[in-house]
């Protein structure tokens, strides 16, 4: 059997040792800590793990998805909740579909240099500088298609040097996109439709008297469309 190396890690500048084939989360709940927040789906998916570290000997800060970044010798974690970023407080059926509306709200997507930063950060890569240029000459569908994987995790707003909060850009792209560009999907108004003629009303009630565990057993075998 091949034994696994082990590497040290500090978490809040205390020393653990951990395998090195772990991932940062998986090294943290290894180290005995109980992952209550900021852990998510776990596999790439929610960005609710952001995570600024650095190795030691070298000073340079480094982001990555708990969930995904392996962790290295004399890795230096730290957590935190969020990136900070400013977001945009608007009414989506007010803004038309141009790209004033984003500048009107995010006016530092035309400070972007072209470095590529948030491109190179993205964990879906996603090539985040390109959908920024399509929101730039308002192009509303190219933006919102391109940024579509989008896992709003602010990894590209934590490396960007003029301070673009690129993934608050695609979701404004993304909603002025659904509003007011894509057709409308006829199944979702006519099932939106039953919803408020109260179709669904007496089933709803019905599934409210039973217990978890009757409930658990119809959702187990529930009917999935194809």
């Amino acid at each position: 059997m091949t034994k696994v190396p082990m590497v040290d890690i500090y978490i809040s500048g205390k020393k653990y040792l951990v395998p090195s084939t772990l991932t940062i989360m998986n090294a943290m709940e290894y180290a005995g800590f109980q992952l209550k927040r900021g852990c998510g789906c776990r596999a790439g998916f929610c960005g609710a793990c952001a995570t600024v570290y650095r190795i030691a000997g070298n000073n340079e800060l480094k982001v990555g998805l708990a969930c995904q970044t392996k962790v290295e010798a004399n890795m230096f974690l730290a957590q935190i909740p969020f990136f900070p970023a400013l977001k945009g407080i608007y009414n989506i059926n007010n803004l038309p579909p141009t790209a004033a509306s984003i500048a009107l709200y995010y006016p530092e997507i035309y400070r972007c240099i072209g470095c590529g930063s948030c491109t190179k950060v993205c964990p879906q890569n996603i090539n985040v500088m390109q959908y920024i240029a399509h929101a730039q000459r308002g192009e509303i569908a190219q933006c919102a298609t391109k940024s579509f994987d989008c896992i709003m995790c602010g990894l590209c707003a934590s490396r960007c040097p003029v301070h673009i909060v690129q993934y608050h850009v695609a979701i404004l792209a993304r909603r002025l996109y659904s509003r007011h560009l894509l057709p409308q999907a006829s199944h979702l108004k006519q099932r939106v439709m039953e919803i408020k003629e109260g179709k669904y009303e007496a089933e709803l009630r019905q599934l409210m008297k039973l217990s978890s565990d009757e409930l658990r057993i119809i959702y187990n075998n529930r009917n999935i469309e194809e």
